[in-house]
């Protein structure tokens, strides 16, 4: 089981495209509405597993702040923003559409920034770092930027979403926490890095493509009805990612060294799109599965992405020394 989720968690470039049409086909063979059941459990799988290896001590070591304060910049008081502007443009008569992808550029960070950061070569500390700050910080955040940047245009129920928020990412992280700490007390650290922690990661893409799937069977019908619905969402999504990459990219190259300026780029592009996409499906009722559709499809923009990126690393930053 644990070796076919790690195959799947390596491979989400083609799984989430499975889960999607797997989840267009069964909300069209057969009623759906009633796996709005599963939206809760599926987001506690997909968001508990990452918190028992988040190492919540690291936001207290020192060494980077250049890199944390200009990674914080970023992901707060420019990429929101610009994810706005996207959306009154792209989306000026559907509302839902624009807060997904106010969501997928609210929440920064996730397993995925520490991962290509290592395959790139970077600064893994400063990666874990900006990980667990943009994790904290995003969450923080969310319900107020969602409220005074669509609050004019959506119903937005401030104490929900905070309610919302902590349910999926402190009392999951809280948990996490109490997991971690009871398994390095009866196995030591040592065990529970190599043998442990490995473990619970994998069960988070489950319900990922769990809530994929489901997000896909609750919107068939309409997709089906309005098929260009998808082409739709592509542009402004490739424009968010690539504006992001853009100014990261110019940011840590003008100010930073190369180890750095690496887990800046994945520290301010990679986005926590699990937590977006249980808060999408949670928060908002039944027009949170358009919110959802918005940021299912920003997996596949930021997983190819990324790959593509790690092989321009050297090209932009130097080779890595030794």
């Amino acid at each position: 089981m644990l070796d076919l989720l790690a195959k799947l968690s390596k491979n989400l470039i083609l799984a989430i495209p499975a889960a999607m049409l797997l989840g267009f086909a069964a909300g069209l063979l057969a009623p759906s509405a009633w796996m709005k059941s599963l939206i809760v459990p599926l987001t506690f799988l997909m968001v508990y597993p990452m918190m028992v290896s988040l190492k919540l001590a690291k936001v207290l070591e020192g060494g980077d702040g250049k890199a944390q304060w200009l990674a914080q910049a970023i992901n707060f008081a420019i990429i929101p923003f610009i994810a706005y502007a996207i959306g009154r443009v792209f989306f000026p008569e559907q509302p839902y559409y624009a807060i997904g992808l106010l969501l997928a550029a609210l929440l920064p960070t996730s397993g995925m920034t520490i991962s290509w950061t290592g395959f790139a070569g970077g600064n893994l500390g400063a990666a874990v770092k900006m990980t667990v700050l943009g994790l904290i910080l995003g969450s923080l955040a969310t319900p107020f930027y969602v409220q005074w940047l669509m609050g004019a245009t959506v119903p937005v129920d401030l104490v929900a979403v905070f309610l919302q928020i902590v349910f999926i990412v402190f009392l999951p992280m809280l948990a996490g926490h109490v997991t971690q700490s009871r398994l390095i007390a009866k196995h030591g650290q040592k065990a529970f890095q190599s043998d442990w922690a490995p473990r619970f990661p994998p069960f988070s893409t489950l319900g990922v493509l769990g809530i994929v799937f489901v997000a896909m069977a609750l919107k068939a019908e309409q997709l089906v009805a309005r098929p260009g619905e998808l082409l739709q969402l592509l542009p402004p999504l490739l424009a968010l990612y690539a504006i992001n990459y853009l100014l990261s990219s110019i940011v840590a190259r003008s100010l930073l060294p190369r180890g750095d300026a690496i887990a800046l780029v994945y520290g301010t592009v990679m986005r926590n799109l699990s937590i977006a996409l249980a808060l999408a499906m949670n928060a908002f009722g039944p027009a949170g599965s358009d919110a959802a559709l918005v940021i299912t499809l920003a997996y596949i923009i930021q997983v190819q992405s990324a790959a593509w990126y790690v092989k321009l690393t050297d090209r932009l930053f130097g080779k890595r020394v030794g």
